[in-house]
C-alpha cells in the first residue's frame, strides 16, 4: 500500500484533535519494516544528503544527523505532501486563534513557493542516529520566515532489541507556570505529530501561547535512528 494511502486511511479527527489538546498524536506503526530499515542504512549514503551534522561541536547534545538533499527520495517527499495536506486546516486554526492574519495555503507546493521565496530554499527532513550515551537537547526546529507550526518524527529502529532508553521527550511552557515533560512512547514504524513552537491554549481569560520544545534522552545501549519530517525549508 503506497504510504500516502496509509496517511489518508489514519484517524485524522482523533489526531488532530488530541494535537490540539495537549500538543502531540501519534500515528501507530505506519512505515512498513523495509521502509524503516531502508532509510536507516540509507543514513551512510553520502548522495542522499546536503550536510551531515555533529551536535556535540554545537552544543545540541550527543549524536548525529544528516539533512536530505533536493531532490528527496520519493517517500520523504510524499510524506511531507501528505502530512501538510491533512494538517494545514489544524496549522490555519491555530493562525486565528492567535491572531495571526495571513493562512498558510492549500496546497504543500504553494506553502515550499513561499518559504523559497523568502530565501529558505534548503530542505529540511532529516535522519538523526544515536549511540550509547548520546541525546538530544530540548529545541524547536525554527529555520526562517515561515515556519510550519506542526512536524512529525518517525522511528526507524526497535526499542527493546535496537536500543534501550533514548525516549523522545515533550516539554510546554505556560505563562507564571513550571514546564510539563511528556514522554513519548514508540514503536518501530510509528510517527509521532508535535508543535513545532507554540500552540494556543484556552483559559479563563482568553487564548494564551504555549511554547513546546522536542529532544531525546540518552540512550542506555544500541543504535536508534529516526526520521524527522519538517514542513518549512531552512534558510
Amino acid at each position: 500500500m503506497a504510504i500516502e494511502t496509509r496517511i489518508a486511511a489514519l484517524d485524522w479527527a482523533r489526531i488532530t484533535g488530541e494535537i490540539d489538546e495537549r500538543g502531540w498524536a501519534s500515528t501507530g506503526p505506519i512505515l512498513t519494516d523495509s521502509e524503516r530499515t531502508a532509510l536507516a542504512a540509507d543514513y551512510e549514503d553520502e548522495g542522499l544528503y546536503r550536510s551531515r551534522v555533529i551536535m556535540a561541536r554545537h552544543g545540541f547534545g550527543q549524536g548525529e544527523y544528516r539533512y536530505f538533499a533536493y531532490p528527496l527520495p520519493p517517500l520523504i517527499h510524499q510524506l511531507r505532501l501528505s502530512l501538510y495536506e491533512r494538517l494545514v486546516p489544524l496549522a490555519n486554526q491555530w493562525r486565528d486563534a492567535l491572531g495571526v492574519s495571513e493562512p498558510f495555503p492549500a496546497s504543500f507546493e504553494e506553502y515550499i513557493l513561499r518559504c523559497h521565496a523568502a530565501g529558505q530554499v534548503r530542505p529540511t527532513p532529516l535522519i538523526l542516529r544515536y549511540g550509547p550515551g548520546d541525546y538530544n537537547c530540548l529545541h524547536q526546529d525554527l529555520y526562517g520566515q515561515h515556519n510550519f507550526p506542526l512536524q512529525a518524527a518517525f522511528l526507524l529502529s526497535e526499542p527493546g532489541n535496537d536500543f534501550t532508553g533514548g525516549e523522545l521527550v515533550l516539554t510546554e511552557q505556560r505563562p507564571r507556570m513550571q514546564s510539563r515533560v511528556q514522554v513519548v512512547p514508540l514503536e518501530a514504524g510509528e510517527g509521532v505529530i508535535f508543535a513545532v513552537n507554540h500552540r494556543p491554549v484556552q483559559g479563563t481569560r482568553g487564548t494564551y501561547r504555549v511554547a513546546m520544545r522536542h529532544g531525546v534522552s540518552p540512550l542506555r545501549e544500541g543504535r536508534r535512528h529516526t526520521l524527522g519530517i519538517i514542513l518549512h525549508d531552512a534558510a
